[in-house]
């Protein structure tokens, strides 16, 4: 499966989702960060880096027949779409475009350009999807929040919007990144910290291990909210895709 996780703006998420929602969740898929300058944290952690005009040799990974997911960062992400529209069909080549959008009423102009652009190149509907990033977890998802875009969509239903597509502001990858540990670290830590606390005299190395134990819970969490957006945004995708290869 090739993913796209595409917005004409910055710091809307689109890192942390190829990484930490996407990448994980699909079979030996790498990462590759199609960006000069990346706006989002952590673009380091990507398997690979490519120049937003470098797309011949992008479209030879994506047709290798691996799993890939492509972070498009903002400062490549015009000159990316103008060659998509180019090589005309290349599109075809991903399976799915997710469109990260948080609350604030610039980002949410700016994901109503992307997905009118990735619609006027004929991307089937079902290939588009909306995931609404860094969602207050005391205020909840409200559609309030969110009004630009529930507009474009009464009047453009050329994309899919889920109003299970929702991940809320969660510090645990920095915190995690903190501890120098990735997610994966964090979830599968073997680590029996209840036990190591109460063996442990009061100090900082079991202030420690609190902190570890608290950074598993919240990883657990944030985990399972990653998983229900996941089979949310991806199984019509495969669906699709799975319907179109049967014709």
């Amino acid at each position: 499966m090739n993913i796209a996780v595409i917005n004409f703006s910055g710091n809307v998420g689109k890192s942390t989702i190829a990484r930490h929602l996407l990448a994980p969740r699909i079979r030996d898929a790498k990462v590759i960060a199609i960006e000069s300058i990346n706006a989002d944290d952590g673009a380091q952690e990507t398997d690979e880096k490519l120049r937003g005009r470098q797309f011949s040799e992008l479209q030879a990974r994506l047709l290798s027949g691996d799993n890939v997911v492509v972070d498009v960062g903002a400062s490549n992400v015009e000159s990316f779409v103008a060659l998509m529209s180019e090589f005309d069909g290349s599109h075809d080549d991903f399976d799915l475009f997710v469109v990260p959008v948080v609350s604030a009423e610039k980002q949410q102009r700016d994901t109503v350009a992307t997905l009118l652009n990735l619609a006027n190149m004929g991307i089937d509907r079902e290939r588009i999807v909306v995931v609404f990033n860094q969602v207050d977890r005391v205020l909840g998802f409200q559609e309030s929040q969110f009004s630009s875009i529930f507009s474009f969509y009464d009047h453009n239903r050329s994309f899919r919007l889920d109003r299970d597509t929702v991940l809320y502001q969660s510090d645990v990858y920095k915190y995690a990144a903190d501890a120098g540990r990735s997610m994966h670290d964090v979830l599968t830590d073997p680590t029996d910290y209840k036990s190591a606390i109460a063996k442990t005299q009061a100090g900082t190395e079991k202030n420690r291990l609190v902190a570890l134990l608290g950074l598993r819970r919240l990883a657990l969490r944030v985990n399972t909210e990653l998983d229900a957006v996941f089979e949310a945004i991806v199984r019509p995708a495969v669906a699709t895709v799975t319907g179109a290869r049967d014709e």
